[in-house]
């Protein structure tokens, strides 16, 4: 997959993160993620709390219908949005993880 690849090959996922860097520098720091396996992605990942996805959904102009919905772990434990968009030559993939509120029992809702 990635055999023959070299840095050049990975200039758009890192330009477009230069730009980010440039025009997004308050915004909260995300995980950041490029590979050879898909030179023309950049993955940006925030963990923990959807506040700053929400923030970087915003800044992106992401519109909050294109936003994935799903969870993930023991018993969907872990709320996943994801949204991804053209961006500067390539996909630009915005992912965030937070922890699904549980359920408030019945008689305490009451």
């Amino acid at each position: 997959m990635s055999e023959g690849l070299t840095l050049d090959d990975l200039a758009m996922p890192l330009r477009a993160l230069r730009m980010l860097a440039a025009d997004f520098g308050n915004l909260p720091a995300p995980t950041v993620r490029v590979s050879p396996i898909w030179p023309d992605h950049l993955e940006l990942s925030l963990h923990g709390d959807l506040a700053g996805f929400e923030t970087w959904r915003d800044a992106l102009d992401i519109a909050p219908d294109v936003v994935r919905y799903d969870t993930q772990g023991e018993g969907g434990r872990t709320c996943v949005l994801q949204a991804g968009i053209e961006y500067a030559g390539g996909e630009l993939k915005l992912v965030g993880y937070g922890d699904v509120p549980a359920p408030v029992p019945v008689e305490a809702a009451g």
